[in-house]
């Protein structure tokens, strides 16, 4: 092995403390999210808690879990993110593959990309939405969480530019050979952009399981939530007038803070589990020398 240099050892030092301060710089926030859920409404409210809980107890966890509401909505957002997501990304795939193409290839692909781009600028707003949900009857439906979002027209923009990245010679091989356009998209172009299609995949599944405020607009019962919107309404909307002499036992030893840190890890669980596997495709040059002379 070569002998690193002074130089190069001060670096090497100077660049893992460097790293190690920013990682635990961002890990603090976290650590100190999950100290104060588990920690008690008293020692929350004197700012006793940092980096470990103080009076240890899982009562937040025991509120927000405790209700059948809670499993209704992480059944929703379960089948909202297992319907929405695949959907979501054949949409985009299949829309980002020709608008990829050349004039002469798609001669109307200028009016289909202005098309899409005025949609990123103007939109028909809340209330046309909801009408126009309601006349269709998809009030209350697991639907009404997934069509208005099937579209990405930004995650299309950055799909088809990234297609536009993939060398031609691939394409020409592939129809000189005989493949079609399904089959050119689906066995060239899709696995040269496994990149941004985990990424895209991840930014999309992070958009279906967090968004909230669509869920409120769209569903009339609390049933119908998805796990966004009812952790939502546990501290925003709470009723207390609902709550038996149980829960308001609870609630006196629970602080609206330790709530939220509880919800707030609740809700990035399935996040901390997916983005470990997407995070080696966070890479770009995969098709780097995929064409060789």
């Amino acid at each position: 092995m070569r002998k690193m240099s002074r130089g190069r050892i001060a670096f090497q030092v100077m660049n893992y403390t460097v790293l190690t301060l920013l990682a635990a710089a961002c890990l603090f926030p976290l650590i100190n999210i999950l100290a104060m859920s588990f920690s008690s409404a008293t020692a929350v409210s004197a700012g006793k808690v940092s980096v470990w809980p103080v009076e240890f107890n899982a009562n937040a966890y025991e509120y927000v879990i405790g209700k059948k509401d809670f499993w209704n909505s992480l059944f929703v957002s379960a089948k909202r993110v297992l319907i929405g997501v695949p959907l979501t990304m054949m949409i985009t795939i299949l829309t980002a593959y020709p608008l990829s193409k050349e004039k002469k290839q798609l001669r109307i692909r200028g009016v289909y990309t202005w098309l899409f781009f005025f949609t990123m600028l103007f939109s028909g707003g809340l209330i046309p939405g909801y009408l126009l949900i309601q006349n269709l009857h998809l009030m209350d439906t697991i639907w009404s969480l997934i069509l208005p979002m099937a579209v990405p027209v930004y995650n299309i923009v950055l799909m088809l530019n990234f297609f536009r990245g993939i060398p031609k010679e691939l394409e020409e091989a592939a129809l000189i050979d005989g493949a079609n356009q399904f089959q050119t998209c689906f066995r060239i172009f899709v696995p040269c952009a496994k990149p941004s299609i985990a990424t895209l995949t991840l930014f999309t599944f992070i958009t279906h399981w967090n968004s909230y405020f669509d869920g409120l607009i769209f569903s009339n019962f609390p049933e119908s939530y998805p796990l966004a919107s009812f952790l939502y309404t546990v501290v925003v909307q709470r009723d207390m007038s609902l709550l038996s002499i149980e829960e308001f036992k609870m609630l006196s030893m629970i602080d609206d803070r330790t709530i939220r840190c509880a919800q707030i890890f609740i809700s990035l669980i399935p996040i901390m589990l997916v983005y470990p596997f997407a995070q080696k495709y966070f890479v770009k040059g995969m098709t780097v020398g995929s064409v060789k002379g």
